[in-house]
């Protein structure tokens, strides 16, 4: 059944950019393998819910193709390009399609928010102030928050308003690809699909490519266009939220079917 899905997936998948596209990526830490041969395609405008058990490597993979972590062996291919391999100024003309949002924002304290969002714009491009701070003001707004956020410090902020401000600053540079890991944890039922919500209408009005790291049952049943399930060092099984409600490998069987999950497909419909 998991390779019938798997297959099934990449039948879907051709024909479609391939934004992201991880082969065969070994990962490890001395002795310890967390990642071995693993493969993982991200397609140009959907959301791809990144799914696994605490310690499995999720946010290592992550970091890996952020080339935050080395890797062992394997390629990551980001638009086409070889990460690893392209020059530094291609490298940076990469990075600045890339947006992240970390697990608990990681705001600069001592900034303020509209600094924060600054903060890509003062490391890859030259611009004068007044269009940086009308920059600023225009992604704080896109992100729903008020006006008046800008000149708050985080720990002025809410949590809720915390992950917008993070937000904002991972859309900057106006990237292609946004990285998101853990969105919506820490963020009260209603929050979390208020954000959950914002992802989906940033990704249609925007044209973005979402790569989300969660363990949130409703994010993925909601938002998610295809899920991605790390086990085993590796990707177990690709597909829809229908692909994952069919599938029999345990985990995910008890994952995506146990009681938690029934409650939300039916809440679902």
């Amino acid at each position: 059944m998991v390779q019938a899905v798997m297959d099934k997936q990449f039948e879907q998948a051709a024909g479609r950019e391939s934004i992201l596209s991880v082969r065969d990526l070994t990962v490890g830490f001395g002795d310890n393998i967390v990642l071995d041969k693993l493969n993982l395609d991200v397609l140009r405008g959907e959301i791809l819910g990144f799914v696994g058990a605490s310690g499995t490597g999720k946010s290592v993979l992550m970091r890996t193709v952020l080339r935050l972590l080395p890797k062992r062996s394997g390629t990551i291919k980001i638009l086409g390009a070889e990460y690893d391999k392209v020059s530094e100024e291609e490298r940076i003309a990469l990075d600045m399609r890339l947006g992240v949002l970390f697990q608990h924002g990681a705001l600069f304290s001592a900034l303020t928010v509209r600094e924060n969002i600054q903060v890509p714009m003062r490391e890859y491009l030259d611009l004068p102030q007044e269009l940086m701070d009308e920059l600023a003001r225009l992604k704080i707004e896109l992100v729903g928050l008020a006006p008046e956020a800008a000149e708050k410090y985080p720990s002025e902020l809410s949590g809720g308003m915390i992950k917008r401000a993070a937000l904002a600053r991972a859309l900057a540079l106006d990237p292609d690809l946004v990285f998101l890991d853990e969105p919506t944890s820490g963020l009260d039922p209603i929050g979390a699909a208020e954000f959950d919500e914002l992802i989906a209408k940033l990704r249609d009005t925007l044209g973005l490519t979402v790569y989300m790291v969660t363990h949130d049952l409703d994010s993925l049943f909601s938002v998610c266009d295809r899920i991605a399930v790390l086990g085993q060092k590796r990707v177990l099984v690709e597909g829809t939220i229908e692909d994952m409600l069919a599938c029999d490998e345990p985990w995910v069987k008890s994952y995506f079917r146990g009681k938690r999950a029934r409650a939300i497909v039916r809440e679902h419909g």
